[in-house]
């Protein structure tokens, strides 16, 4: 896939809401823009707010899913500043959501008037342990993660759905194995070890826009080590953690009421309410 206009139409890009702040949201592997239903009735009254779909999404046509290009995540932020040219945004505050949080530092690096904050949901830039690091991640675990994809999918996802939610909610569980089995299995793997395989730690420094670190109390993909080693590490100026009480990898489908809360503190909202959603624990 190109560089070119049709961006709009393949990860299909959205613009709802007619603020004049714009709001990107990037949701994370085994997701689609789906996942931020809970949020947009709150957000789309204030903002102009821009989903999308990342090109391993099963939302997108998987013949545009480039299996040499998309080794990098360095790709996927060529994606996103592609979206935000098209559509002429001059600064937005983005969330990026688990992977995608990594794709907006990289796109800021490259780009870094396009951002007026980033937000980093759940993300990480190292999944791997080493000799100083907890990703949260060995390199068997990694491996048996390939193996269990490649050998049954859909065993697979049966498994790592109710993990990564995070808490006994089968609403939760079946809606994220309806987005993780709507992507290819191949398509999934391929994205699963470009994501496990990248390490974003050396990019950090390099990041100056201010960052809003958000993060569950529990989450089996980021221990709790990870955001604080990410603010230390990055850069700019005016870099926080705030973490949640609620537990998973997807606050924003089982807690959005306390991501809301968390997104008061960065977003400037014209009235300054957010009212949170009346089923959020």
């Amino acid at each position: 896939m190109g560089v070119e206009s049709e961006h709009l139409g393949v990860l299909n890009v959205k613009v709802l809401g007619s603020g004049k702040r714009s709001v990107v949201l990037a949701h994370g592997f085994g997701a689609d823009q789906s996942v931020w239903q809970y949020m947009l009735p709150y957000l789309v009254p204030h903002y102009k707010v821009i989903v999308f779909d990342m090109v391993f999404s099963g939302n997108v046509d998987p013949n545009h899913y480039d299996f040499d290009r998309y080794t990098s995540l360095s790709s996927y932020a060529g994606d996103l500043i592609a979206i935000l040219d098209e559509l002429e945004v001059e600064k937005c505050f983005y969330i990026g959501h688990s992977v995608s949080g990594m794709v907006g530092c990289l796109a800021s690096i490259e780009r870094p008037e396009l951002f007026e904050r980033l937000i980093l949901l759940c993300a990480s830039p190292r999944y791997l342990n080493d000799e100083s690091y907890h990703g949260g991640f060995e390199r068997g675990d990694v491996d048996r993660l390939y193996c269990a994809m490649k050998s049954d999918y859909a065993a697979w996802v049966s498994g790592f759905s109710p993990l990564a939610v995070g808490m006994d909610e089968p609403s939760m569980v079946k809606e994220f194995s309806r987005t993780m089995m709507n992507m290819k299995p191949e398509i999934a793997l391929a994205a699963a070890k470009t994501i496990f395989e990248s390490d974003m730690r050396s990019i950090l420094c390099d990041v100056k826009t201010p960052c809003s670190i958000i993060q569950s109390g529990k989450d089996i993909v980021v221990p709790m080590a990870v955001p604080y080693h990410m603010q230390g590490s990055l850069g700019g100026k005016m870099n926080s953690v705030d973490i949640l009480d609620g537990d998973g990898h997807l606050p924003q489908l089982t807690h959005p009421g306390l991501l809301l809360q968390a997104l008061k503190q960065v977003l400037d909202v014209s009235n300054g309410e957010l009212v949170p959603v009346a089923n959020a624990n």
